[in-house]
This record gives C-alpha cells, structure tokens and sequence, in this order.
C-alpha cells in the first residue's frame, strides 16, 4: 500500500513538471489565483509583455486557495496570493516533489469600507470583530448616533483576504451568520457603494466610490487612515503582504518574470495598481531566494516558508 502511494505521487508530481515544462516550451507562464491582485497581475503580464514580447502571461482569478490548489496540480506556474501560505499547503508541495518558494511582491492595507454618507469616525479593532462576530450588531454599538442594523459585507472564503481577516481580525473565530459573502473586492465595493448601512473590506486600491475608515490597533489608541507611510511603517494595523507562490526554483519564462517583478520595471506596476512596492531591503531579501533557488533548490523549501520573518513588522 506504501509502495502504491508513493507511486500515485511521484506520477502526480510528474505530470506536473511536464505540464510547466510545456508552457515553458511554449513561453508561456500561468498565474492564478488572488482576486485581490488580478489586476496588479495583469499590469505586469501587459507590461512584461511589452518588455519582452516573446513570452505570454496567461492571468486567471478565483482566489487565493484555488490559485494554490492550481499550483498543487500542476496546472499553474505561479500563484498569486494575498495571505501567507498555510504550512500543510507548503507540504504539499513538498511531498510532489517540489521545494516551494514564498515571494513578497507587494504591500497591501486591508481597508475597511463604509458609504460616502456613513459619519463613522474610526473603529478600533476590537470593534471591527465585534461586528463581525455578531456582537455588535447596530452602528450605535460602534459610536454612531444611529441606531439602525449594520449591513456586513465580506469574501468567500476561498479568499486570501476572508482568510486574512478572519485571522487577523475575527482572532480564527467565525463570520457572523448576516454576513453577505461576495465573489470578489470589486463586488464588496459595489455593495457598499450602494448601501448607506453596510460596512465591507478588501484591498485598499480598489477603494473608490467609498469613505476609508480609520482603524486603531486597540482602544483608546490614535485610528490611523491606510496609505503607503502607515502601510509600510505598520502603524497602519491592517498592513499586509502580497505574495507570488512557485512550486520550486523558477526556469525560463517563470524565473525571468518573477525577476522582472521585483525591479524597479515591475514595482512601478505595484503603485499603478493602487498597491505599494516592496520597501528596498525586502526586495533584496526575495531577490536573494531567487539566487538561493538558482544555486541550491532545496535551499528554497526553508528559505521562504511561510514564518514570522515574513511579516510587515519583522521587515523592518
């Protein structure tokens, strides 16, 4: 039975790398996954494109899960993801024979959206999961005069974002039942663009149409507004990485994109998507597992697991 497993997953990790090799024949890369970065994805297919005219982009959505489930399969090159790969997904990685590789590509503030009209002046995060959860559940709770029933809005949870905040806010608890799951940031916003009642968040780049809420770390504390100086210096409470997602030490077309994201070419893509570009010292932290790839695969695996190390506070 042993011999049979280790046999089932040696052809799956085959096919696999056959796969990736075919479009690496065809220079072409795939790249899937997070809502949230499509179009930041699809700046830098369009402007790599222009750079190099030789090779293709081929930029899909759903998620950030069914990005790393694509990359699981072998049916991407890349993954786009905009929360920290969970170590079992890592491992599965591993286990069809791959030494997977972590990058930061982008910062992010995970910004929480209320209608233009809404005269909320801040909430701290403790409020922000009180809502949430289901226990505060009027805008009275939350120190507005108005006493009428918060409207949530949210992502699936196949959703890097749901996902982030459901750790980073909702402390791993669960939605409330009231919250309306929606497929995509665009939709959230749309939902509360429309909605004098409603509260949504996602990523601060798509936050047109909407007033921003301040967000303070605990109560009591200064509610600080996202923008790149908060985002980057992490006074900004919602700070998040972006991340791309390899299987195992990029070649051809694949190595050649990742590369050009992270120079000044691509990070100058970052802004124009409403995202902020990786301070200087993080990219030359993931230019540096690039060349550890290149030299050592297997020092890839330790060198970008999901850690710690990789968060906004720690990179500074």
């Amino acid at each position: 039975m042993r011999v049979a497993l280790v046999c089932v997953i040696g052809l799956f990790a085959c096919a696999g790398a056959t796969r990736r090799a075919e479009r690496n024949a065809a220079h072409t890369v795939t790249l899937r996954g997070s809502d949230t970065m499509v179009v930041l994805c699809q700046r830098w297919a369009q402007a790599f494109r222009e750079a190099r005219p030789d090779l293709s982009v081929q930029v899909g959505g759903g998620g950030s899960g069914v990005g790393i489930a694509a990359l699981l399969n072998g049916t991407t090159d890349l993954a786009a993801a905009s929360r920290d790969v969970e170590p079992s997904e890592l491992d599965g990685l591993r286990e069809r024979g791959g030494a997977p590789i972590v990058l930061r590509v982008a910062v992010d503030a995970l910004a929480v959206y209320v209608h233009e009209d809404n005269a909320l002046p801040s909430l701290d995060v403790a409020s922000l999961r009180a809502l949430y959860r289901g226990r505060a559940t009027h805008w009275s709770d939350v120190g507005r005069s108005d006493a009428s029933r918060v409207v949530l809005y949210g992502r699936e949870n196949s959703s890097g974002t749901y996902v982030y905040f459901k750790e980073h806010v909702l402390d791993r608890f669960d939605f409330a039942a009231e919250t309306q799951s929606l497929p995509g940031t665009a939709a959230v916003i749309q939902a509360v663009r429309h909605d004098p009642k409603g509260i949504g968040y996602g990523g601060f780049g798509f936050a047109h149409g909407v007033r921003l809420v301040p967000i303070a770390p605990t109560r009591g504390e200064p509610a600080v507004v996202p923008d790149e100086r908060t985002a980057i210096d992490g006074s900004y409470p919602l700070a998040r990485f972006l991340y791309l997602v390899l299987s195992d030490a990029p070649t051809g077309a694949t190595r050649d994109l990742v590369t050009w994201v992270l120079s000044d070419e691509g990070q100058a893509e970052v802004a124009g998507a409403g995202f902020f570009p990786l301070p200087a010292e993080v990219r030359e932290a993931e230019r540096a597992k690039l060349e550890a790839s290149a030299a050592d695969p297997a020092d890839s695996i330790e060198a970008s697991a999901a850690d710690p190390a990789d968060s906004i506070e720690a990179s500074r």
